[in-house]
């Protein structure tokens, strides 16, 4: 057992029942030549109890057990002799399958070859498998979801690949799909946020405009599948003149007119990715409810991508249901409609409840049927698939939440709830997600 004696700086070597290292924390620092070299000595060192230098007083001949020990000492760890199979076995865990040659190739090495009659077992398939191409690359990314690759002080470029407007003629206002080629190695998750900073200078101050936040509408893999791509979901900032009803070039949004006025190939300025507030939920057996007004509907389209669509363990191995309520003026405005179709011919596990303000009546007071009604005419189900662990997400313009909160308040009531504290119930357990803007 190697110790450090940090008065003297003087190492020693003692025999202790069991052969296995143990480094204080007051070892003072050897160059590492000298060091390793000591460790190859200490490794094929055969006890006989005897010090290099002659120590003081020996203070590692315990009793206990090695757990006790290690407790002791404040530092260490256990560990299993070199070449014991105790934590796993490649024999009869592994794919060596019993054939008792594990020994044989460590032993040769590089020039270890098969025996004349060894048995090479098919990699192929059992013949009744179903076989899926899947991506797998970036799901490491669920374990610490990436932040901040660039801060919005010092963005890097991203290059404009496609953008499409995706409502129709008669619907208002202009929304467009945009694709941006992300720079390497820049990823985020379903749920997160892109920064995109606006070129120019703002005449009002003489600095360089602030960056918009857009949520990202693609998962993690991007409309491409070669996960360097992010989709973002634009709304053009339009002010129209009410006394002439045209619009009003002054104070149109800069952003949102850059991007969708933007040609292929344009260099656009991002920062992020940001955000921990919208991720999906971990357990893949979770309900969740995803309830967007407008553009709000982005991270859905991620989410619905992911669990629907993309051939990923994700979508594999969802074992809950997903609920859509999407609200728009008319029908024309129905975002990604022919995507969510698709799905819905593929799983019975997706619901869409979709709210067209303008055709559609409430069966509440008769007026027009917002996003809110849906919920309320939907009320028990909204509060049992919460109860029973589903996660909820608001995702649109920020008007949309005080008649969400009043409805689901005036039903927490008639049904005898607290609605203070079953809102703070499911705060406090993750359950509810809230992005407006």
């Amino acid at each position: 057992q190697i110790l450090a004696n940090h008065t003297n700086s003087i190492i020693r070597v003692d025999t202790v029942r069991h052969k296995k290292f143990c480094f204080f924390p007051t070892m003072v620092a050897y160059s590492s030549v000298a060091f390793v070299a000591l460790l190859t000595t200490a490794s094929s060192f055969t006890p006989q109890h005897q010090s290099l230098v002659a120590p003081r007083k020996s203070s590692c001949l315990y009793s206990e057990s090695d757990n006790e020990r290690v407790k002791k000492s404040g530092c260490g760890i256990a560990v299993v002799r070199s070449g014991d199979c105790l934590l796993f076995d490649p024999e009869k865990e592994g794919k060596l399958q019993g054939t008792g040659s594990l020994l044989s190739r460590i032993d040769n090495g590089a020039n270890y070859a098969l025996p004349m009659d060894a048995t090479i077992v098919s990699a192929g398939a059992p013949p009744d498998a179903e076989i899926h191409n899947a991506q797998h690359w970036l799901e490491h990314l669920n374990d610490s979801p990436p932040l901040n690759f660039a801060k919005p002080n010092s963005p890097v470029k991203a290059t404009l690949l496609a953008r499409q407007r995706i409502i129709s003629d008669d619907a208002p206002g202009d929304i467009q799909h945009v694709i941006l080629r992300l720079p390497p190695n820049m990823h985020y998750v379903e749920g997160q946020s892109l920064s995109v900073i606006p070129s120019g200078i703002n005449p009002k101050n003489n600095k360089r405009f602030s960056p918009r936040l857009y949520s990202i509408a693609s998962t993690r893999y991007g409309d491409a599948l070669d996960g360097n791509t992010v989709s973002l979901c634009v709304r053009r900032a339009e002010y129209y003149d009410p006394m002439t009803g045209l619009t009003d070039p002054s104070k149109k949004g800069v952003c949102s007119n850059m991007l969708c006025d933007a040609a292929p190939g344009m260099e656009i300025d991002v920062a992020g990715p940001v955000g921990k507030t919208m991720l999906l939920p971990p357990n893949p057996n979770d309900d969740i409810i995803m309830v967007a007004t407008g553009t709000g509907i982005a991270p859905f389209r991620g989410f619905m991508h992911r669990l629907f669509m993309e051939e990923t363990v994700a979508r594999h191995m969802f074992g809950g249901t997903a609920w859509l309520v999407l609200g728009v003026p008319v029908s024309g405005g129905l975002l990604y409609k022919e995507e969510f179709d698709a799905m819905l011919q593929d799983t019975n596990q997706l619901k869409i409840d979709y709210a067209i303000s303008r055709e559609m009546t409430n069966s509440i007071d008769g007026g027009k049927l917002y996003v809110q009604h849906v919920i309320a005419q939907n009320s028990q189900e909204f509060f049992d698939k919460l109860d029973n662990g589903a996660s909820v997400y608001f995702c649109g313009l920020k008007g949309m939440m005080p008649p969400i909160l009043e409805t689901l308040e005036k039903v927490a009531v008639e049904n005898g709830l607290d609605w203070s504290a079953k809102l703070k119930e499911w705060k406090a357990n993750h359950q509810w997600h809230v992005e407006v803007y």
